[in-house]
């Protein structure tokens, strides 16, 4: 086994911060009992972030970004995982507070990984990435709080990123009607072949909300926030459920309490990066059952390593579709 590694390694500087490739050596690794051997990452709002130094997500320098990666187990002093198995890892920190997976090789706790499903290569596990397993817990929510398809149509903002993208897919296989809220008009049928019946352009959501709306979503799928997220739970049908994974549009949230006591509207909260092991296991079960691998196929791209440099602002000004795949070997 090699004792270097190639990574993208992010350092501050005086003036900000930089991000380079760098040949590091093992030793060089944060601590963990599992040594990964990692083929594919991905590109995330959040690691758009850490690579413009935009937000300060970066907590620990230096620091090689990637808050998701697939590969191969090189090394276990963990009971759970044995050379050769192939792993997916999302969030924990990891791109944040410890080195994540835009590099060769990464060092993690056992903790952190879940073994690759067999529906998936790894180059699809990335595909998928926290964006489409964060959209497959929004799913599951809905689902928990008892959305039907029967019930009405449901909302999908900012449909043409990645969750939003998932998301669209995963609802449709699942039998509903999707509306997909996006600001590319462009995108229409990039989002009607993921199975959306109808595109509803964002300016809809932009305004100051009413306390109330008129009731037209069983239930919604939100990765902005803001007063997009307050236009939609004040168009919720009654009982409806909103799941809000996302803050694309600020983190502000100028709402009322009349969609909570008056409609019985649920608003659920989805954090993908500590949540428990034995409910990522169940998404990433799901993926493998409820998503369609051709639409996955459509809707990614793939980058090398050396490219991530330049799609951190594009990322974070609204203009990539899909999921992107980064190739690390």
């Amino acid at each position: 086994m090699s004792e270097t590694f190639k990574a993208l390694l992010v350092e501050k500087t005086d003036s900000g911060q930089t991000a380079s490739e760098k040949e590091l050596n093992l030793s060089d690794l944060m601590e963990g009992d599992v040594l990964v051997d990692v083929s594919h990452s991905t590109v995330n709002y959040k690691d758009g972030l850490a690579l413009t130094g935009a937000a300060p997500v970066v907590r620990h320098w230096p620091m090689v970004p990637g808050i998701d990666f697939a590969g191969t187990v090189l090394k276990s002093s963990s009971s759970e995982f044995k050379t050769g198995d192939q792993v997916v890892l999302n969030g924990w920190g990891v791109g944040e507070t410890h080195w994540g997976g835009y590099a060769e090789r990464a060092q993690v706790k056992s903790d952190w990984l879940i073994k690759l499903p067999d529906a998936f290569t790894p180059a699809q596990a990335m595909a998928i990435g926290t964006a489409g397993y964060t959209a497959m817990l929004c799913v599951m929510a809905l689902e928990d709080h008892g959305v039907t398809p029967e019930q009405g149509p449901v909302l999908v903002t900012g449909a043409a990123g990645g969750v939003g993208s998932v998301a669209v897919a995963l609802l449709s296989k699942l039998g509903f009607d999707v509306h997909a809220v996006t600001g590319r008009v462009s995108e229409t049928s990039y989002l009607q072949a993921l199975g959306a019946k109808e595109i509803l352009p964002r300016e809809d959501f932009a305004g100051d909300p009413r306390p109330l709306g008129k009731e037209l979503w069983a239930g919604a799928v939100d990765v902005a926030g803001s007063k997009v997220l307050a236009n939609v739970i004040s168009q919720m049908k009654y009982g409806g459920t909103v799941a809000a994974c996302g803050l694309a549009a600020g983190m502000d949230l100028p709402t009322s309490v009349a969609p909570f006591i008056l409609r019985g509207v649920t608003l659920a909260g989805i954090d993908s990066v500590m949540c428990p092991k034995p409910r990522r296991e169940q998404a990433w079960a799901r993926l493998a059952k409820d998503l369609d691998i051709s639409k996955l196929e459509a809707m990614s791209h793939t980058l090398k390593l050396h490219d991530l440099t330049a799609v951190g602002e594009e990322i974070l000004a609204g203009k990539v579709r899909g999921r992107i795949i980064v190739e690390i070997d």
